[in-house]
């Protein structure tokens, strides 16, 4: 009898030993919660705003990195000479995400209370597809009429191609704005669209584009806007030119 009982009596001992070994469970994940956003230029980098505009739309917090517009790569995707656009960049709790509508569909998701875009799935569809257009078109007017927010050219000459580009964008505006009834493209809140749209409005003005009231009254609403004013301050401080766009062409 008593060699049956030693039995069970070491096996629990050997039991115990073995839990006693095991690893304890693991904690939770450390995550990064800084949000960094890399831009380059305020004055000449119509990128950069877009999704400098998008993350301050979408209420979060982020640390500004600003590259050098005299870096040789940041100058290439300036004058639209990269194969490639790196800027603007966001890394939010350790992920990386870059290219301008990127961006803004992973802002749309890790901050759904912003609504950057419509929650109506035709009207969601309709700011995709136009700021789709806004982020693959236009080159005539890209290159034609670059961003300069220190800049100003009274009666600029606008070439036909670039012309067929406004007039397709004011197309665009006075659709939105009738169709959603204003005073922003999709109604009362500010969307991907209107951050997708607001270098252009800053185009418009230093080139003296003529615009009809309707989109003149849009154009002047989004440069009103407190985050556009701040930018353009910080633009105005810049010290650094790029001649190639600061000469009038």
């Amino acid at each position: 009898m008593a060699s049956t009982d030693t039995a069970p009596v070491k096996k629990e001992k050997a039991a115990r030993k073995t839990t006693s070994r095991a690893a304890p469970p693991p904690g939770p994940r450390r995550i990064d919660t800084s949000t960094t956003l890399t831009i380059t230029s305020k004055n000449y980098s119509s990128w950069s705003l877009r999704g400098w505009l998008l993350a301050r739309f979408a209420g979060l917090p982020f640390t500004e990195h600003v590259l050098p517009p005299d870096d040789p790569s940041t100058r290439a995707e300036i004058l639209l000479l990269s194969s490639s656009i790196l800027v603007p960049s966001l890394v939010h709790n350790g992920i990386r995400v870059w290219d301008t509508l990127a961006i803004a569909e992973y802002l749309n998701e890790v901050c759904p209370e912003a609504h950057l875009l419509p929650a109506d799935p035709k009207a969601r569809a309709h700011c995709r597809a136009i700021s789709g257009e806004m982020h693959s078109g236009f080159s005539a007017l890209r290159s034609s009429l670059p961003m300069n927010l220190r800049g100003h050219f009274p009666d600029f000459k606008v070439w036909s191609r670039a012309q067929a580009d406004i007039d397709r964008i004011c197309t665009i505006w006075r659709e939105c704005l009738d169709t959603y009834g204003g005073p922003f493209l999709f109604g009362a809140q500010r969307s991907v669209a209107d951050a997708m749209y607001a270098p252009v409005c800053t185009r418009f003005a230093t080139y003296d584009v003529k615009l009809d009231a309707t989109c003149a009254a849009y154009r002047d609403l989004m440069l009103s806007q407190p985050e556009m004013k701040e930018w353009f301050k910080a633009a105005r401080s810049e010290p650094i030119d790029i001649d190639e766009l600061d000469v009038e062409f």
